[in-house]
Parts: structure tokens; C-alpha cells; sequence
């Protein structure tokens, strides 16, 4: 019985890989995802297999690379780039110029499986790097998407400063994301406003209170509406919308996207001397919002592995306004339609939208939720490293898992 249980919670470990085209360097990494904890952010850790005897005195280095993409490739002419890549971190992998570099669990794995040709890399995010962000392009729109997104690089050269050929060179899409802290907090964002009317006395009032501060992605978003009516005006309609504020940094540019709305009628008009409570629930999700150009996603590797991008998170003691790349915020926003003269009474509520905490019931409920959606789709973390005695390994070819690569 023993035997038998012990089978049934062996976990196969996936790794991706990816090889340049010349079959000649493989770089491994055991995730795609590096999670942003505000705080410290998990690093990019990997392997690279090479054939010592192609080298012939050559260098592998690896590079850490991340490209903010401000603007439409199709607009770049006579010269002008709406693209800036930066090399946020390099190494120099083979041969090994830190030979005491500490190594992660993945790693030690890897290193055991591979041989002696393996060789480990690590690389740590800049603090306040920004997230990965794509910005959902038109039908119209052709080249790379706006957005912020990552790769790992890995090349063979003489020395750091070449750029390698492209046989022997290999590029692995990566996204930097932010969770959410482990605890929601007990405060319930709300906001109360008041309209008054020419030539006329008394006031509206509306009242708009959530159950939450921080949703996680899929979740319905509740909204208390309170309207109290002392004026000689009717409320004829209520619209509640959930809205996504994107900021690009680099421009000074900023817009709004409503990613899921809802207009009611029942309990209206709302004659003078009047009230009404109401509940409205929305779900904002990137499949019901496919077709609206700008709308920021988190950056996605591939079809069905795609979310409204997170709110944008600062550590405790850094201004929000100090964010860069590509800031994201939410808020839920409520109109009270008014008639022809009497206008709209409009208020907005912020709100935090994230993926779970790690480690959470709520992240094993949206893991699970995942893998129903696409059960060849994985998710392991540095958990499923721990035990030294397990040494399933599934590797699974990268190429197939990125959407766009940088070239």
C-alpha cells in the first residue's frame, strides 16, 4: 500500500528548453514565470549544455535582456525607433568565471542530469523593473505589440561585446510578475458623491462601496450602490463599468480601457424623495475584451495563457509615480444618468487586480482552475525541487510555449 502511494505522488518536473540551430548550445530553464514580490524578486535561473569542442576557445555568455516597445513598429521611419532594449544583466557562462556561484535547487537538478557540459547562470531583476505588458493590438496593427516584455539571450562569441551569428545563438521569452501580498486587508474601498442642480434645491447622492481592496483574476467584482435622492431630479438609468488605466511611462501617455460594464434599469427612475440599493457583479476578463485595441495584458507566451495585466505594485516607501514601463491601475466606476438637463453623477472606486499569493488556497484554487483550461499546461515551482531523491525530469521544447520572440 505503501509502495502504491508513494508511486501516486511522484511528480514529474518540467523543464523547458530550447537549442540554437545549429543543435550546438541548449539553455534549460525550469519556469517561465519570475514572480515580483515587491520586496525580492525570484531569479532567473537556469542551465547551459554546450558541445566543448565547437567552442575552440569561444565564450558562451548569457544576457538578460528586456525591450519596452513604445510605439507602433509600422510607424518607425526615416530612422526614428519607438523601441528601447536594454541589457539588464550578462555572464559569461562557459567557461565559468564564478566557480562558487550558489545554485538553486532547479539547478542542482539539472547540473546532476546533464553531465559535465552543463553549466549554471543566474541573473536577478534591477529593483523597479517593470512587469511584463503587452498592450492587445488591432487587426489592423502589424509587427511586435507595444508593451514591456523579457528574454534570456544566450550566444557564442570571442568576447562580450560581439554579437554572435544567429546559429549559434538562442533567445527564451520570460515574464516578470507581480502576486499579490499574502494577506487582502480588511479595508473596503468606497466612495461617496453628491450632484446638485441649477435653479433647483436639494441633491443627489451616491454611495458606491466594494467588498474587497484586492480581487484576483476570474473573480466577480461586487459593487454596493446606494443612491439617495433629495432633489426634484429622477435617475433615470445606472451604468457600473470596471476600468482599466494604463500609463506609458516613456511618453507620458495615459488612456482607459472598460474591460467589463453593466447598465441597469430595474429600480428606476428614482423619483425625488426616493432611494435605491443596489448590488452590481462584474468580472473583467481579456477573453471578453479580444477585440479592444489597447487593452494591457500580462505578457503572454502563448494564446490561452493570457490575463488582464496586475495592478502595478510599489514597495513600501517608493511613490507609485515613480513606477516606469507600463503602469496599470483598475478602479469601478458608476454613472447615474440624470435626464437631458440634469446631466451624470459619476464617482470612481479603485481597486487592486492580481493573481493569488503563492502558496495560498486561493493560488492552488486558480492553479487548479488553470489546468482545467489546459491540462498540458503545468505550473510547478521551486517546491517540487525540494526533495533530493526525486529525479523526474520532463523537458519540453521552448520553442513551441513563446508567442513573440524578440529576434
Amino acid at each position: 500500500m505503501l509502495d502504491f502511494l508513494s508511486l501516486a505522488f511522484v511528480v514529474a518536473v518540467k523543464v523547458f528548453k530550447k537549442t540554437t540551430p545549429n543543435g550546438k548550445v541548449t539553455v534549460y530553464l525550469g519556469k517561465r514565470d519570475f514572480i515580483d514580490h515587491v520586496d525580492y524578486c525570484d531569479p532567473v535561473d537556469g542551465v547551459v549544455v554546450v558541445d566543448t569542442e565547437y567552442l575552440k576557445g569561444r565564450k558562451v555568455y548569457s544576457q538578460l535582456v528586456t525591450t519596452y516597445r513604445f510605439g507602433r513598429e509600422e510607424d518607425e521611419v526615416m530612422g526614428v525607433k519607438f523601441s528601447k532594449e536594454l541589457v539588464i544583466g550578462q555572464d559569461q557562462v562557459v567557461p565559468m568565471v564564478n566557480a562558487k556561484m550558489e545554485l538553486t535547487p532547479v539547478q542542482e537538478k539539472l547540473l546532476k542530469k546533464l553531465g559535465p557540459n552543463a553549466f549554471p547562470f543566474t541573473f536577478t531583476f534591477p529593483e523597479m523593473s517593470p512587469s511584463s505588458v503587452t498592450l492587445q493590438p488591432s487587426d489592423e496593427d502589424q509587427g511586435k505589440p507595444m508593451g514591456v516584455d523579457y528574454c534570456v539571450r544566450t550566444y557564442v562569441a570571442d568576447n562580450e561585446d560581439d554579437k554572435g551569428h544567429k546559429r549559434s545563438s538562442v533567445t527564451l521569452a520570460i515574464k516578470k510578475l507581480q502576486h499579490a501580498p499574502a494577506s487582502r486587508g480588511r479595508r473596503l474601498p468606497s466612495s461617496l458623491v453628491s450632484k446638485g442642480f441649477t435653479f433647483s434645491n436639494g441633491k443627489i447622492s451616491l454611495e458606491v462601496t466594494l467588498d474587497k481592496e484586492i480581487y484576483y483574476h476570474g473573480e466577480k467584482v461586487a459593487a454596493n450602490i446606494i443612491v439617495s435622492n433629495n432633489s426634484r431630479k429622477s435617475v433615470r438609468n445606472i451604468r457600473c463599468m470596471v476600468v482599466q488605466h494604463v500609463e506609458i511611462t516613456m511618453i507620458n501617455s495615459q488612456f482607459s480601457r472598460h474591460v467589463a460594464s453593466l447598465e441597469s434599469r430595474e429600480g428606476c427612475p428614482v423619483t425625488p424623495g426616493a432611494s435605491l440599493s443596489k448590488t452590481f457583479y462584474l468580472v473583467p476578463l481579456a477573453r471578453s475584451n479580444k477585440d479592444i485595441r489597447g487593452v494591457a495584458l500580462d505578457g503572454h507566451l502563448k494564446e490561452d495563457d493570457v490575463n488582464l495585466a496586475s495592478s502595478t505594485l510599489v514597495s513600501e516607501g517608493k511613490c507609485p509615480a515613480d513606477a516606469i514601463g507600463i503602469v496599470v491601475s483598475y478602479s469601478v466606476r458608476v454613472k447615474l444618468n440624470c435626464g437631458t438637463l440634469g446631466g451624470e453623477l459619476v464617482t470612481d472606486v479603485p481597486f487592486k487586480l492580481l493573481h493569488p499569493a503563492e502558496g495560498s488556497v486561493e493560488r492552488q484554487r486558480f492553479n487548479a482552475m488553470k489546468k482545467m483550461q489546459s491540462i498540458e499546461r503545468h505550473r510547478y515551482e521551486n517546491s517540487l525541487y525540494a526533495n533530493e531523491e526525486e529525479d523526474n525530469i520532463v523537458f519540453e521544447d521552448f520553442a513551441r510555449l513563446r508567442m513573440n520572440e524578440p529576434e
